[in-house]
């Protein structure tokens, strides 16, 4: 026996418990200097601008991942705004895959035979630079409980509808309560087979993923699809893997889609490395899409001839299963468009 006076205290090796999910997000960086600062890099180094009438927003998971001293970092490159934003270019636009042309009520498109989109919320963890819908007029538009009834009616009564699209803005920045009204209301709708959700929450924020949107996703009457959205292999971490798990526990079946980017993905390494990660974790690769080309967005444009190149590259390299669908969006289009 050990004396009293020897005793040794064991120190708890569990890591410590992580704030709830909108205290992270509340603590997200929103200052390009702050982050830089953060990671080590001088911002001299990079034309970075902190008035861009489409802020930063980052979550502090997400930049764990970032490597410290790397001004050319393919998670930073997707979230720090640059003074080439504020360049105007033709063939760009605030709307630039029609998402304004295929409205029908407030916060529901219908573009494509057999689905409709509801924009559930403008709001998003990640302010990714890239986004087609960073112009897009969300107040007016996003669905809430007060505006559901039209869209929802609207669904009701077109029996060829089979899957509604959650999405936004991020469909899970609504609270789990939210989404429970939203589904109660679509279960009442006999021709509705499947939910799909787009988010990127699992991978930017993963805590979203907790016991209570579990629950909700376990109680839904209809087969789930969940499309994630990463496009580097980076963006994959311990955490991103729990929460995946966790929704194909619960059910769901999971995809990734990616865009291919300059700077982030547009090398063979970086892209079979993407498509290995996700699959690994529990994500098939699904899309990658070409950009859509939203104004802002010029600095981050990959050829279609050289996006050929890799993807011929990706299927010498990688089992057909983990090869993703090179496509682009095309406003009026009854699909979204392979790109061969």
């Amino acid at each position: 026996m050990i004396p009293p006076s020897l005793s040794i205290q064991v120190k708890s090796c569990e890591a410590p418990a992580r704030p709830p999910w909108r205290k992270q997000l509340q603590a997200g960086w929103r200052s390009p200097q702050a982050l830089l600062k953060h990671l080590s890099i001088e911002p001299q180094t990079i034309d970075w601008m902190d008035d861009s009438p489409f802020p930063m927003r980052v979550p502090q998971a997400f930049s764990q991942r970032m490597r410290s001293g790397d001004a050319r970092d393919p998670l930073l490159r997707q979230v720090l705004p640059v003074r080439l934003e504020a360049d105007t270019l033709d063939g760009f636009s605030a709307d630039p895959v029609g998402d304004l042309a295929s409205r029908n009520e407030r916060g529901l498109l219908h573009k494509y035979r057999g689905r409709v989109l509801l924009i559930t919320t403008g709001a998003c963890a990640i302010h990714c630079r890239y986004c087609f819908r960073r112009d897009f007029p969300y107040a007016s538009e996003h669905t809430s409980p007060s505006h559901w009834a039209p869209a929802i009616d609207y669904i009701a009564e077109h029996d060829d509808i089979s899957e509604v699209i959650l999405s936004g803005g991020d469909p899970w920045m609504l609270s789990t309560q939210r989404l429970q009204a939203l589904s109660d209301r679509l279960s009442r709708i006999p021709h509705i087979r499947r939910l799909r959700i787009h988010t990127r929450m699992p991978i930017t924020l993963p805590d979203r993923i907790n016991s209570s949107l579990m629950s909700w996703l376990q109680s839904l009457p209809w087969q789930t699809v969940v499309v994630v959205h990463a496009n580097h292999a980076n963006e994959f971490d311990h955490h991103v893997e729990r929460a995946l798990d966790q929704l194909r526990r619960a059910g769901a079946q999971v995809f990734n889609q990616a865009v291919l980017l300059a700077g982030v993905n547009d090398d063979i390494d970086s892209l079979t490395q993407l498509m290995e990660r996700s699959f690994a974790a529990g994500a098939i690769p699904y899309y990658l899409h070409l950009l859509d080309r939203v104004q802002g967005s010029a600095h981050f444009e990959v050829g279609e001839p050289r996006a050929l190149e890799l993807m011929q590259a990706m299927r010498e390299r990688l089992s057909g299963y983990l090869v993703p669908r090179l496509v682009r969006e095309q406003s009026g289009a009854a699909y979204k468009l392979p790109v061969f």
